[in-house]
């Protein structure tokens, strides 16, 4: 195989996105994203971090305890970010099942105890002209890291999205501008 270093991809920016349960979502890298979907703001520096993780059970065969077959016996694909910006949108994101409430000019946020609250994710991933997108029509808030209030750094919301499956067992979609991505390595 040859090597092409026009090939190689930094995640040189991007964005992050969350709206309604079945929001409609783009079936493109580049289309504008559906009304309802709301950036969330600025990332940390550490970026989106995609993780795919399965678990699988041996099978071991009576003669000779050998492995004869491996199953999947369950499966994550999660997404953890930094929000760095405080917003309504992260707030709530944060804050599983709790909403901001403005009377008079003054908001409040009654956190309550965490409950489901399932929406539609997506994010963009892009490099100049290469442009992966991630769309999740159906994920929630899983994880949350701790909040440090500190005078030398941005305050910052950790979130970890799981990516749950629809009827056909697909948890997500990733699109692509990206030339690299049709074109086959050239063979020995």
């Amino acid at each position: 195989m040859a090597l092409n270093a026009n090939a190689v991809r930094v995640a040189v920016t991007g964005a992050a996105y969350v709206g309604p349960p079945a929001t409609t979502l783009p079936t493109d890298a580049e289309a504008v994203w559906p009304a309802g979907m709301v950036d969330v703001g600025w990332i940390s520096d550490d970026g989106i971090v995609e993780g795919n993780e399965a678990e699988s059970t041996e099978i071991k065969g009576w003669q000779g305890g050998q492995t004869v077959r491996k199953v999947v016996s369950s499966s994550e694909m999660t997404f953890q970010f930094t929000c760095i910006e405080t917003s309504k949108t992260v707030l709530e994101l944060y804050h599983k099942g709790s909403k901001i409430v403005t009377t008079a000019g003054k908001s409040v946020l009654a956190i309550k105890a965490p409950g489901p609250d399932r929406r539609t994710f997506g994010f963009d991933v892009i490099d100049g002209d290469s442009h992966v997108r991630i769309t999740i029509p159906d994920g929630e808030v899983t994880e949350t890291g701790e909040i440090t209030y500190k005078g030398d750094e941005a305050i910052g919301y950790s979130l970890t999205i799981t990516a749950y499956p629809g009827a056909d067992g697909t948890v997500a979609y990733k699109y692509s501008s990206d030339p690299a991505w049709a074109s086959e390595p050239e063979q020995p």
